[in-house]
């Protein structure tokens, strides 16, 4: 009898189950009122008295090592059972997640593509890491002239041919290498210039070109084309064009738009007149068509530019253009709800 004790012992011990069925049915079998214990127990009065004791040990621990067994296994079930859930059913509530925000100088950038898109402009890019040629030269600014000293360049490793890009124009000028007019497109990125950082100026910041070619193209082509954007972007019906200088236009005019005096923010950032510098343009220099190998006798283009961080900081009234990059959470939280 304590043989088959010891034997029953070992089989509880190598028992396995894979579901709740069988882990029932062996409890019942073991541990049940009519099981293989009760009748045990029951056979306990007959055992001889030298042998009671090492079979009374032996029932006991078949029965906690029943007990142990059971428990182990509806718990490893239950394991099982919870991981499922966790990872298969879709119906299951998801875990509150952080929505982040994009940026607002993605957002003003993706706004102004979009508005230029829509009178199909198309988007070029091209490296920040520029060549003389392409960021000077070709821009009608040949080595030592003087407008060079307009834009503070940062020179690679002191290779006065390498340098990053201090605009975006140098894209216009690789797209019009290899683009054959009509061109009709917008070159967002990057640029660099050797500038003090202070509130409304920084040595890293963004632009957005236009590039307009094709044959017969006026200023007055222009002039609307800008109209256009300022009723898309800001609202604003009302611009004027001041004349300035560009080396890579001929004629060339700073753009603002009447930004109104109906308020006290108003009054500060038109400085009481409602006016807002915005942006340059200009017809095309013929020497720039020319450095592209564009023939300047047949076609005309118009180019205009811009500053991103100068757009979204009136759009959204922000006041220090350091803002942009000191990837304060408090700041860019306030974009979330900004497309």
């Amino acid at each position: 009898m304590l043989d088959k004790v010891k034997e029953l012992i070992g089989e509880v011990e190598a028992f396995k189950a894979s579901s709740k069925e069988e882990i029932e049915a062996f409890r019942i079998k073991y541990l049940g009122s009519k099981g293989l214990l009760k009748e045990l127990f029951a056979e306990f009065k007959n055992v001889d008295a030298a042998m009671r004791k090492d079979f009374g040990q032996a029932l006991n621990n078949l029965k906690n090592a029943s007990e142990n067994k059971v428990s182990a296994l509806q718990q490893a079930l239950d394991n099982s059972v919870e991981e499922n859930a966790f990872y298969g059913d879709l119906t299951r509530p998801h875990e509150p997640i952080e929505l982040g925000s994009r940026h607002p100088i993605s957002i003003v950038k993706n706004q102004i593509i979009e508005v230029f898109n829509r009178i199909g402009f198309t988007v070029s890019e091209g490296p920040e890491i520029e060549d003389d040629w392409h960021n000077f030269t070709a821009l009608n600014l040949p080595e030592y002239h003087p407008a060079r000293d307009m834009q503070d360049t940062f020179f690679i490793e002191k290779n006065p041919d390498t340098l990053l890009r201090t605009h975006t124009s140098s894209v216009q000028v690789r797209y019009m290498e290899n683009n054959k007019p009509p061109i009709r497109t917008i070159s967002p990125g990057r640029v660099f210039r050797n500038e003090d950082i202070s509130a409304r100026a920084h040595c890293i910041f963004h632009q957005v070109e236009g590039l307009y070619i094709d044959t017969d193209v006026s200023f007055a082509d222009l002039k609307q084309t800008l109209l256009y954007f300022t009723k898309e972007m800001f609202g604003k019906s009302k611009i004027r064009l001041r004349p300035s200088y560009f080396p890579f236009t001929e004629p060339s005019a700073e753009v603002d738009i009447y930004w109104g005096l109906e308020t006290e923010t108003d009054y500060r950032i038109t400085k009481g007149t409602g006016w807002l510098e915005i942006m340059g343009c200009g017809m095309v220099d013929p020497n720039v068509l020319k450095n592209a190998n564009i023939d300047p006798t047949k076609y005309s283009g118009y180019a205009f530019g811009m500053g991103i961080e100068r757009i979204a900081m009136l759009l959204y009234q922000i006041p220090d253009i350091r803002m942009f990059y000191e990837n304060d959470v408090r700041f860019l939280e306030q974009f979330k709800s900004v497309l």
